[in-house]
């Protein structure tokens, strides 16, 4: 599809406008967003605790980008869902769950990361 608007600085500008408020939504409203910012600031302060290195936060800043981004996307992909498909519905259901999927596998990812960050500093 040919987008035929010439290029616009402004444009560009309010997307990121739009995208703050879609994390500013996210963290309001979400319940598990609290979830995720109280686990966050445990891993953050066990991190200065700890002194990880350079490559072990590296490691540890990506899987809490990819959970937080899983989490987002998985909430976005619920709202959509519903609006389209308000009724119980049986396909409606596989999307929910296969974004929910993602979420856990994000999640998992996050944690055996962790393990192996956090496991050997506590032993």
């Amino acid at each position: 599809m040919k987008n035929n608007k010439p290029f616009s600085i402004q444009a560009r500008l309010n997307s990121f406008v739009y995208a703050f408020a879609g994390l500013k939504t996210f963290f309001r409203f979400e319940p598990q967003a609290i979830i995720h910012l109280l686990a966050i600031i445990v891993v953050t302060f066990a991190g200065y605790f700890f002194e990880l290195s350079k490559s072990e936060w590296i490691a540890v800043i990506l899987v809490i980008g990819l959970v937080l981004v899983a989490e987002i996307l998985n909430t976005a992909i619920e709202k959509l869902t519903d609006m389209v498909s308000p009724e119980i519905h049986p396909k409606a259901k596989v999307v929910k769950d296969l974004a929910a999927g993602a979420v856990l596998m994000a999640s998992i990812t996050a944690l055996v990361i962790g393990l192996i960050v956090f496991l050997p500093k506590v032993m």
